[in-house]
């Protein structure tokens, strides 16, 4: 699978629902939007600050939506009955993040935060027609494939950061050369793929009756994908922008 919040664990016939309301699709769609509607009201928060001039104030709130979002991204996995307060409390602390990043990109490259939205939606309507469509089908073999991308370009990124503490990184996928614009494009594609390994995880757990706080998991999982996403697409036009500066 692609996904590591929704993993081979998602699902499991011993978490079936037998008494309690289940797990439906609507339900998560209805998380899905909660949550997406709290990273808007995180993001509002530190955008405005930045845009009021409060330059420390966005720095913590950037900070602290960093080291939130990173230590409920390790819990909420191994504790997904406590998704339904955890996730919400992981939205809004991605939303600092993202509010704080977004800003000093816009400040860099004007227009660069609708461009990267635009890419976000567009790719996520495009995978989930794909994926209704059947266009692409989410058999193991695809899961596999795509979770062996996605390792590779995380192992990539370890690289990047442990050599960037002696002053090297890897220049090549961080510049704006053909090489770094087509990693991105890769990367870009990668996250994507991985969408709909997340619609058939949420897809499976509805079908299963799952007990109902894996609305909250399966929208959490889902978010974390999106964010991630706009976040390569971020980087992508930054890349692209300065070879037109």
């Amino acid at each position: 699978m692609a996904n590591p919040i929704l993993n081979e664990n998602f699902g499991t016939a011993g978490e079936r629902v037998l008494e309690s309301e289940p797990m439906t699709l609507s339900g998560t769609i209805n998380k899905i939007a909660i949550l997406f509607l709290l990273v808007i009201v995180g993001a509002y928060c530190a955008w405005n600050s930045f845009s009021l001039g409060y330059t420390d104030r966005v720095s913590i709130l950037t900070t602290v939506g960093f080291i939130v979002s990173l230590l409920l991204g390790f819990i909420i996995p191994f504790v997904p009955t406590w998704a339904p307060v955890l996730s919400p409390v992981y939205a809004l602390a991605e939303g600092l993040l993202l509010g704080g990043i977004s800003a000093m990109f816009e400040k860099a490259y004007p227009g660069i935060v609708i461009q990267a939205t635009i890419g976000t939606f567009a790719a996520l309507g495009t995978m989930l027609a794909l994926y209704k469509f059947k266009i692409i089908r989410c058999t193991e073999r695809f899961k596999s494939t795509v979770f062996t991308a996605m390792m590779a370009v995380f192992l990539i990124y370890l690289i990047d950061i442990i050599a960037s503490f002696f002053g090297r990184g890897i220049p090549l996928i961080n510049g704006n050369g053909i090489i770094g614009i087509v990693f991105s494009l890769v990367v870009i594609a990668i996250a994507s793929f991985c969408l709909i390994v997340d619609f058939s995880y949420i897809e499976e757990g509805s079908n299963k009756m799952l007990p109902k706080y894996y609305e909250w998991y399966g929208a959490y999982g889902l978010m974390v994908t999106l964010i991630w996403l706009y976040f390569e697409m971020l980087k992508l036009f930054a890349k692209l922008n300065s070879r037109n500066g």
